[in-house]
């Protein structure tokens, strides 16, 4: 690939490195409030800010600092088209299910226009059509299909055969009045709004664990307690299960995204095609300047080790086709599918309703963590959502969830097993600074780190949460477990549940 750009050297996202954030104090002493939320992602914030109005006193608690998780890696696109689904949804669930999936985002997407609007928010928004496109003749009945969906269910969208960028399609679905965002300029301001209104936020405060006695009590990792008439989990995973075995209805996935600069001019909307592997693909303003984001090359979380080839092949697609002038960014991100595509929003079981959970977005975040929110705060307020049932985290319909939930457990009891006896090939002496390998040493498996300075670091592999092996990432330089998706430093820190221990070290 003929070059005339630099690669960028680190793994920052677009929207961090354009939005300074606020930065919060960690939770020293005990606190009483209304609502304890924890998790400062777009689920988290929405649900303080809906809440606030309504006159709750709330705590938001943040692991690390707010909106450094999956919020931050997002495409950004505030759509109702999730990929080729309500033909889907209308087979598993019929059309009433499927209508109100569609309008729940839709919904979302007025919330956050609304609040845009109210507070005057400047964080690069605008309506966007949306297209779904294919070149694959094997994708042609699953679109016509998808369109019958649309009809049905009244979605204002169209079967075309061109779509306004300049790459070959055989079809595409469009879907009119959707749109993109900055979203951490968007949830910045609702951060400053509720603070300024008597929101709490503690940033570096681990939740623990959830006891509950007269009143739910948060427990966090420095001891302090959080005592509160009902809690949020808006954690990504979520870092307490209660019995609701989430670990084993969720697979989670890694995928990517490049920022670039290109000759040519955007024509507008936001892109995704149909087949593997995904291109996802729209743009954004960095002063006066057009950058294209570009995306796709999913893969269940801890089963490469050559991670960097995904982010190789965004940059050889964008530069073929578009043609890189400058390389700007490139990240990656986290995400969560349940076993019936939708997310889990509700109690976190039927015995635990002062506890209620947000999660598994399948990287359709934007919309379904503000269904979440908004889901979340009617029912705390007792006020009722017409949303609620479709998204309850108890559903457990027979199919597609029980084929998935069989299929998904055998890939992870495949994985503990192969972990558990492969002999690695890798060499102590043949470890670089800043990198890892994997060895046997007295019949234990060992992940051995060197930072840049030569000093080695010696783990266990194996993953406090359900004892899989976990695998060196070595573009993100973290340890990946390929069963549930756990992700821990170089150290061995946690840095995406389910675990909640670190790696031991040996």
């Amino acid at each position: 690939m003929n070059k005339s750009y630099q690669v960028p050297s680190n793994t920052a996202s677009y929207w961090k490195n354009t939005s300074p954030l606020p930065a919060f104090p960690q939770l020293t002493q005990d606190i009483n409030v209304d609502i304890a939320i924890v998790g400062a992602g777009i689920t988290g914030i929405t649900t303080a800010y809906l809440l606030r109005k309504q006159g709750l006193k709330v705590a938001l608690i943040e692991a690390d600092t707010i909106l450094s998780g999956t919020t931050e890696y997002t495409t950004a696109k505030i759509t109702a088209q999730h990929g080729l689904i309500y033909d889907e949804l209308i087979q598993h669930f019929g059309e009433d299910k499927a209508k109100l999936y569609y309008e729940a985002a839709m919904d979302a997407k007025q919330l956050i226009t609304d609040t845009i609007v109210k507070h005057n928010i400047a964080c690069e928004f605008s309506n966007e059509d949306a297209y779904i496109y294919t070149n694959s003749d094997k994708e042609m009945d699953k679109m016509r299909n998808e369109y019958k969906a649309y009809q049905k269910l009244s979605i204002e969208g169209e079967l075309v055969d061109q779509i306004p960028l300049n790459i070959p399609v055989k079809k595409a679905l469009v879907m009119k009045n959707q749109a993109q965002f900055h979203p951490l300029l968007y949830l910045k301001h609702l951060v400053e709004t509720m603070v300024e209104d008597g929101v709490e936020i503690y940033e570096h405060t681990t939740a623990t664990d959830i006891t509950y006695n007269a009143k739910p009590m948060v427990q966090t990792k420095g001891k302090q307690n959080i005592t509160c008439e009902k809690v949020v989990i808006a954690s990504h995973y979520p870092f307490k299960d209660g019995s609701g075995f989430y670990f084993s209805r969720m697979y989670p996935e890694r995928s990517y995204l490049i920022a670039v600069t290109t000759n040519k001019k955007f024509p507008g909307g936001m892109y995704i095609n149909a087949e593997q592997p995904t291109r996802t693909i729209r743009a954004t303003m960095d002063k006066g300047e057009e950058v294209w984001l570009i995306g796709g090359e999913r893969h269940k979380t801890g089963h490469e080790k050559e991670t960097v080839d995904h982010h190789i092949e965004l940059e050889k697609f964008a530069n073929n086709t578009f043609g890189i002038k400058e390389y700007k960014y490139r990240w990656s991100a986290q995400d969560l599918t349940t076993l019936d595509n939708m997310p889990y929003i509700g109690p976190l079981t039927k015995h635990e309703p002062n506890t209620l959970v947000a999660t598994g977005y399948r990287k359709w975040g934007m919309t379904s963590g503000t269904v979440a929110a908004m889901i979340i705060s009617d029912t705390i307020m007792n006020k009722g959502n017409r949303f609620a049932s479709l998204f309850g985290p108890s559903r457990f319909d027979f199919d597609p969830d029980v084929k998935n939930f069989i299929k998904n457990n055998i890939h992870v009891a495949k994985h503990m097993v192969k972990g558990k006896l492969d002999i690695p090939s890798d060499k102590i002496d043949e470890l670089e600074k800043d990198d890892a390998v994997i060895v046997r040493e007295n019949g234990k498996r060992i992940g051995v780190y060197q930072d840049e300075q030569g000093n080695i670091n010696r783990l266990d592999t194996t993953c406090p949460h359900m004892k899989c092996e976990v695998n060196w990432n070595k573009n993100e330089k973290t340890w990946d477990c390929p069963c549930h998706g756990s992700r821990f430093s170089k150290d061995g820190k946690v840095v995406e549940g389910p675990a909640k221990q670190a790696l031991k070290g040996v």
